[in-house]
């Protein structure tokens, strides 16, 4: 039976599963590898390049996945759409754990990466479509909070706790697909949004995924944001996936180098309720952006430089931005004129495309800088970072209602 809580209740329901979804079937499933790429890498014999492709590799599905859920959404709704998902991410998760080599992982992390990658489209979808108005922010935040948490905890006890425990990477990968299946099992349980419902009857019978597309692909600023989070994220997954095992080439232990990526996130996700608050009083999106990814950039170019105590003033420069930025970023584009909620599935799968390809092409373009120096990956990436600056100068500013 369906939770009999009035609508104004019940969404704060929707966004707590919502930001646990994040944590539990996008965050801890997926940082959980640079932390355990050693163990796999000694086990199945990878390379540096190999490991930057594997962590690369999970993303090329998003090339089409994230347009595709995105759209299903917006065609179906996001309670069904969350559900299917979910459930098969965590089979596809699960099914990482059976790999025998480098193909076997990159066969399965693509298979994963189809439906993990489509997951974020409707959980902003699902703020849009619960919130509104200044709380539309704040509701972006708390998902970003939870994938946060998901991001942080992935990394500080998959290899030091969970591997241990459960004998292995292998089962801690089987363990991440059991919680993420659970978390499918749940949304089948949810109330499905009013605005939701009446719309799925109306558009029933159309067509609407080409003409949804065409609509969003005429808003200029979809393009320039989608440059944006191509050059953020790529500076973001490339050094993140990097750090770990930099860190240890540099002669620091594990455990010192995993946390050195827990404090990534645990910073991110320290600040991002700050951040978005403060882009809601004054009521400004862009230049909160701008800031964000200055930071990020700055702290990534330091980790080519600096060395000892240092590596943590870089590191958590870089992360106390990161998930801020990404909930303001997702906020612009359901604000974005000729956008809305009604369109923010397939918006928000469009610009996804950009993140997906960064994503793709920069842990592997990077790390293979690494037989130059060590450092010179993280010069890479912090230029990625300034060419998404740099798409950002030209974005068009969406003013919003901060009352």
């Amino acid at each position: 039976m369906e939770p009999d809580l009035p609508a104004g209740n019940y969404r704060w329901f929707i966004l707590a599963l919502a930001a646990a979804t994040f944590a539990l079937c996008v965050g801890m499933p997926t940082m959980c590898l640079p932390v355990l790429f050693q163990e796999i890498s000694d086990e199945l014999g990878l390379s540096l390049v190999e490991v930057g492709a594997i962590w690369g590799m999970g993303y090329l599905p998003g090339l089409i996945s994230g347009l595709v859920g995105g759209t299903i959404g917006d065609r179906f709704g996001t309670k069904r759409t969350l559900v299917v998902f979910c459930l098969l991410a965590g089979l596809t998760g699960a099914s990482r754990g059976l790999s025998t080599g480098f193909l076997s992982f990159a066969v399965t992390a693509l298979l994963y990466g189809f439906l993990f990658t489509a997951i974020p489209t409707n959980i902003h979808k699902v703020c849009g479509v619960w919130f509104s108005g200044k709380r539309l922010g704040l509701a972006n935040g708390v998902v970003a909070m939870g994938m946060a948490f998901g991001f942080m905890a992935g990394s500080s006890i998959s290899a030091s706790l969970l591997s241990p425990w459960l004998g292995g990477w292998r089962n801690v990968l089987f363990f991440y697909g059991l919680l993420s299946a659970l978390l499918g099992l749940t949304w089948a349980l949810t109330r499905t949004a009013a605005s939701e419902s009446h719309s799925s009857l109306s558009d029933r019978g159309r067509a609407p995924w080409a003409d949804a597309i065409r609509r969003v692909l005429a808003v200029r600023n979809i393009w320039l944001l989608g440059v944006t989070i191509f050059g953020f994220n790529g500076c973001v997954q490339g050094m993140l996936g990097y750090l770990p095992l930099y860190l240890r080439l540099k002669g620091w232990q594990a455990d010192a180098a995993d946390n050195a990526l827990a404090t990534f996130h645990g910073a991110s996700m320290a600040a991002v309720i700050l951040i978005v608050l403060v882009s809601d009083r004054f009521g400004r999106r862009k230049p909160v952006l701008m800031i964000a990814a200055t930071m990020m950039v700055a702290g990534t170019a330091l980790l080519s430089v600096v060395e000892g105590w240092l590596v943590w003033v870089a590191v958590i420069l870089a992360g106390f931005f990161r998930d801020g930025f990404m909930a303001v970023y997702m906020t612009t584009i359901i604000e974005t004129r000729r956008i809305g909620a009604s369109l923010a599935g397939t918006a928000i799968g469009v610009v996804l495309i950009f993140s997906s390809a960064s994503s793709l092409l920069s842990p592997p373009m990077g790390n293979a800088l690494e037989a130059f120096s060590a450092e010179l990956p993280f010069v890479f990436w912090a230029g990625l970072g300034l060419l998404g600056l740099a798409a950002l100068v030209f974005v068009e500013e969406e003013w919003v209602d901060s009352r």
